[in-house]
Formats: C-alpha cells, structure tokens, sequence
C-alpha cells in the first residue's frame, strides 16, 4: 500500500464522517507535517515557513472551535518516535474536541473559518486525522 499526505478527505472518507452517529461528542488527533515554505493557493509571495502559516491558523481555530462549542485540547512538537517505525516522522500533533461530527462541518462551513484555513492549506504538507471517543477501547 502506498501511503501519501494529503490535506481534505477522500469521497469515501466524507461520506463516512455523516454516516452513523453524528450527535456524540469526538476528539480528533491531528498529525501535522510542514512544508518547508509556505505556499497560498492564492499565489500571494510570503517568507513564512509552512509552522508559521499553521501557527496563523492554529491560533484563529480556537475561536472557531468555540462558536461551535469545540476547544483545542492540546498541541505540541514531535520529539521522536518511541514504538514502531515509520518512513517520516511527523512535525507536531494537535487534539481538537467537538460537540459531535455536526458541530465540526458547521464549523468548517462558516465562511470565517474558511478565511482561516487558507494559513492550514498553506502551511501543510499532509496531515492525518483520527476521529476517536474518548473513554472508550
């Protein structure tokens, strides 16, 4: 199986986010990997690197996490890898907490976050997200 980053789910992976159960709270653990220069899809020039374009947008999303009764539960900066292997290491990790799947793609929606996502695309280079519920095995 290859592997690649990417940036927004595939078909199949959307389709799955409404599917089920999409009242319940979730946490999603992020796994972030950085370009080297940021690089705007608008094609504006910048000497950001892509952590400083994501750090942009790591500070707005807290406030659009709240709108929709979300918070930011932890970040941090990849030190190494303790267990297991892997072809690359990530750059950071960040928990974000939603009310439910309904809470996340109102947030995605709203056209201030939108704004803000622009840093997100700019700064990465791939990123996983895994949906999880806390408490539970």
């Amino acid at each position: 199986m290859e592997v690649k980053n990417h940036l927004r789910p595939n078909k199949a992976q959307m389709e799955g986010f409404f599917e089920g159960d999409t009242e319940t709270e979730i946490t999603m653990l992020n796994l972030l990997k950085f370009k080297e220069k940021a690089e705007y899809e608008d094609g504006r020039e910048t000497d950001l690197t892509g952590r400083e374009a994501y750090s942009i947008y790591g500070k707005e999303v807290i406030e659009h996490l709240k709108k929709v009764g979300g918070k930011s539960v932890i970040t941090g900066k990849v030190s190494r890898l303790m267990l297991g292997e892997v072809e690359d290491l990530w750059d950071s990790i960040a928990l974000a907490r939603y009310p439910s799947r309904k809470a996340m793609v109102e947030m995605m929606m709203d056209s201030d976050y939108q704004e803000s996502e622009k840093h997100r695309s700019a700064g990465l280079e791939g990123q996983l997200n895994i949906e999880f519920q806390e408490g539970s095995l």
